[in-house]
């Protein structure tokens, strides 16, 4: 009896480690506009929601990993502490605004080629430790659908290195950047600068929330989320 009811003990630990599963981490990694993504209508939880309704939210954890005005550089100084240290499977960059805002607004903004070296130092470090990487695109500094926004040309510029960054090292891409614009084309008539997907020209409203939600998750199922 004792060495049956031992087998049926065995057996059981033997099922369940076959049945539990570790959810996989994917890190949202960026500036404000990630900071707020983990908040109850941020773009981070409302696609923790899209999860949820594709039942998937079993297999998945999302993990916020922004904070206000960070730069490129500001991602690369504190990656271990606050994406590696957690182990993640998937990391999303999204970072850019700043290295472009700061510049016109307190000289402290990142030039193209250090923007380019740090960012490219970001995906190597991630992908030596096997760790799948999306690139994002920054969206906007402005909704004028005219290009008429004082920071367009380079804002398209940065989202051009980071195009080709991830076309270099093989990367999913998120072009918020082209997303937005194609948008704002079609659902901004009277060519306002904020109020249609953002708040400020900047950072995500309810829409652009939703928006941004919709985009993050047709890019990881696309590339990443089996």
């Amino acid at each position: 009896m004792k060495m049956k009811f031992a087998f049926l003990i065995t057996l059981t630990i033997i099922i369940c480690s076959f049945t539990m599963q570790t959810k996989k981490k994917i890190v949202f990694f960026g500036d404000s506009i990630t900071e707020m993504g983990v908040q109850p209508e941020g773009y981070i939880t409302r696609l923790g929601q899209l999860f949820k309704d594709k039942n998937l939210d079993k297999n998945y954890e999302l993990i916020g990993a922004g904070i206000g005005g960070n730069k490129v550089y500001d991602l690369y100084l504190r990656l271990e502490d606050d994406v590696l240290s957690k182990k993640p499977d998937a990391v999303v960059i999204w970072v850019g605004v700043n290295d472009v805002w700061h510049k016109k607004l307190a000289q402290t903004g990142t030039d193209p080629d250090k923007f380019e070296k740090f960012y490219e130092a970001l995906i190597r470090k991630f992908k030596e430790r096997n760790i799948t990487v999306l690139l994002t695109t920054p969206a906007a500094i402005g909704e004028r659908s005219d290009c008429s926004n004082e920071m367009d040309g380079d804002l398209n510029r940065y989202a051009s290195i980071i195009r080709n960054l991830a076309a270099k090292n093989n990367c999913t891409l998120v072009d918020l950047r082209k997303d937005f614009m194609d948008y704002l084309k079609t659902n901004n008539p009277e060519n306002k600068d904020r109020g249609i997907l953002t708040t400020d020209g900047v950072h995500l409203n309810a829409a652009g929330n939703n928006f941004v939600a919709g985009k993050m998750y047709d890019a990881l199922h696309k590339s990443y989320i089996k």
